[in-house]
């Protein structure tokens, strides 16, 4: 008798993740092993060299835990499926210290970490600040950590335990937000610098992740963060979303699961164009031409200034569809108006056909 569906279910999005790792782990490897043409070609490689260049040191995977439901069955189906692979599995837990009594939860996470035989499994304390808000503040703290914890222990890659229903919900802030199509587009499967970040629950519920942690008997901690009406993502789960399928029927969030996805195939294509546009819309000292903007699609004008500014210094995560609004109409309405402040002291301001964007 095989495992439960649920088990089934999370331990197969795993096992499928850490192939696309393995395969480009050694793709990886097999690009930097290669010699250069034409360099010792006298050389033949012996025996020895033929078996090391064909078995890539085993690639180190970490799981990101917090302890809640979906991140403890991630954890298990990584320590189910990676020593089958030949993939060694580790863990890491953040501790946000927003909480009485944090360190000792985390402790706790770190235990069962190790109980399920990952190792190595790190403890990491950070310091949230203000910034963007608590949610965005958290998060930024929270992938700071992971990217330190990656770079110290050699991973290759970090799971994410992020379900179907976290990407109903993220397309519905960005929604409200009014950011665009790159907003609707939700979290990508694979992000990061590299690849680092995969997420293989993206098409799972997060009942299925619950339901997989109980048949295990997997303990899990519900984060009071999560119902509390005083964070927005909190009021969208137990408020919104609800009430959005008491209005329209089952099948919400699946459907805007697939908007996500949908619009991340728009967004790279639009993405892809503007970058390829950008240069021709520079003069020969680098500066953007105005005329030349005016006449490209809005769509990839706007992505060229968003990039342009971010360039310059703008918080990525802190500018608007409504910043990138007002510097267009220097280059589509222009009636004389001054520079545009933007997040993180840029400024942006026409001057003589040109439009520059730089630190204030």
């Amino acid at each position: 008798m095989g495992p439960h569906p649920a088990v089934a279910a999370i331990r197969l999005a795993v096992r499928r993740v850490l192939h696309d790792i393995l395969n480009d782990h050694q793709t990886c490897h097999a690009h930097a092993g290669r010699e250069v043409p034409g360099e010792h070609s006298d050389r033949r490689p012996g025996r020895g060299a033929l078996r090391m260049a064909e078995r890539p040191p085993s690639p180190l995977v970490l799981v990101a835990c917090s302890g809640g439901a979906d991140s403890m069955a991630l954890a298990s189906a990584l320590a189910f499926e990676a020593p089958k692979l030949g993939i060694r599995a580790g863990g890491v837990t953040v501790d946000h210290g927003l909480q009485a009594g944090s360190d000792l939860r985390a402790d706790e996470v770190v235990l069962r970490l190790r109980e399920l035989g990952l190792d190595p499994v790190d403890s990491v304390a950070v310091t949230v600040g203000r910034e963007g808000g608590p949610e965005a503040a958290a998060r930024d703290a929270r992938y700071a950590a992971l990217d330190a914890a990656a770079e110290r222990h050699g991973a290759t890659a970090i799971l994410l335990g992020h379900t179907r229903d976290d990407q109903a919900e993220t397309v519905l802030l960005g929604l409200a937000r009014g950011s665009g199509i790159r907003s609707l587009s939700g979290m990508a499967a694979v992000s990061g610098a590299g690849g680092r970040y995969r997420r293989p629950f993206l098409h799972l519920d997060r009942q299925t992740a619950r339901k997989a942690c109980m048949v295990q008997s997997l303990p899990v901690w519900d984060d009071p963060h999560n119902a509390d009406p005083a964070y927005t993502r909190s009021r969208l789960r137990h408020e919104g979303l609800p009430a959005l399928e008491k209005a329209l029927g089952k099948g919400v969030v699946e459907a805007l699961a697939r908007t996500a996805q949908l619009s991340r195939d728009d967004a790279d294509a639009l993405d892809t164009w503007a970058s390829q546009a950008e240069a021709s819309v520079r003069d020969g000292a680098g500066l953007l031409e105005c005329a030349k903007l005016y006449a490209l699609p809005p769509a990839v004008r706007r992505r060229i200034l968003r990039r342009a500014a971010i360039e310059a210094g703008a918080p990525a995560g802190a500018l608007f569809a409504r910043h990138i609004e007002e510097v267009d109409r220097l280059i589509t309405g222009w009636r004389g108006q001054g520079a545009i402040n933007l997040p993180g002291k840029v400024v942006a301001q026409r001057q003589g056909g040109r439009l520059v964007i730089r630190q204030g």
